[in-house]
């Protein structure tokens, strides 16, 4: 063999930079075959082997799938229909783009409660973790029901007036857990429900508040809004915490009435 313009599939690999379990799997479906010694049936790759799979690389980056690379290929010259494929690909990447910085703050936020707090409840913890992972169906959610304006100053707001928010919702389950059972006008139960309560107004300020009360949504849209928000407690927690809640808001009103 001459080891000048040919190359064992280590060699291949090593020169190349791709792994042999790669290697191997183009070769299966066909996408870079090289050549095989008759007698010992190993794979022998030689210079345009390269070429062939800088094409297949480049390829790749460009976000093409391992099919549709196999068309393309051997195609001597590309037209105006690539830059048409070319848009849907940066379509598509943009769209992982935001996916990924999305997770990339999820995983802040997340980092940061842990550090902070010190030692999370795990049904709370991954509360959390699910609720970062939906905010963008919530942006959707809010644009289909004209709340696009909430959606957006929603999405500027601040990472540490975020993380704040998931803090009092911390301290508000660990109250669930401690108050439940006990009446629903019980001062300390009052007291929890007022701190977070206040938490999640000022988080949202008054603006967007009022933004919300006015909207006209179906009861099956606000099914639909808190289904997206998955809760720590258990269903008989969370209903004590809703009848907590309505309890609070009635005193506030009947207290401004007078």
């Amino acid at each position: 063999m001459n080891k000048k313009n040919t190359f064992s599939i280590g060699e291949f690999s090593e020169k190349t930079g791709v792994s042999i379990r790669t290697l191997h799997y183009y070769d299966d479906i066909g996408l870079l075959q090289p050549e095989k010694n008759p007698s010992s049936g190993h794979r022998i790759y030689k210079y345009q082997d390269i070429i062939l799979l800088q094409k297949i690389i480049s390829l790749k980056i460009l976000g093409y799938s391992l099919d549709k690379i196999k068309d393309l290929l051997h195609e001597t010259s590309f037209t105006v229909e690539l830059n048409d494929s070319l848009s849907l690909h940066i379509q598509a990447l943009e769209k992982e783009k935001e996916q990924l910085e999305r997770s990339i703050q999820s995983i802040q936020r997340v980092s940061r409660i842990v550090e902070e707090e010190g030692e999370v409840d795990s049904a709370i913890l991954f509360s959390l973790i699910h609720e970062t992972h939906m905010e963008n169906m919530h942006k959707e959610w809010m644009e289909q029901h004209r709340l696009t304006d909430v959606a957006k100053e929603i999405e500027k707001k601040p990472v540490d007036d975020k993380l704040a928010l998931d803090q009092t919702f911390i301290q508000l389950s660990k109250n669930v857990k401690q108050l439940y059972g006990k009446p629903v006008d019980d001062p300390n139960v009052q007291a929890a429900v007022k701190d977070y309560l206040e938490a999640s107004f000022a988080f949202f300020g008054e603006d967007l508040m009022q933004k919300l009360a006015d909207t006209e949504m179906e009861e099956q849209d606000i099914q639909q809004l808190e289904n997206m928000a998955p809760s720590p407690f258990t269903e008989e927690e969370q209903i004590w915490l809703t009848e907590a809640m309505d309890y609070y808001v009635k005193q506030v009103e009947e207290n401004e009435s007078r």
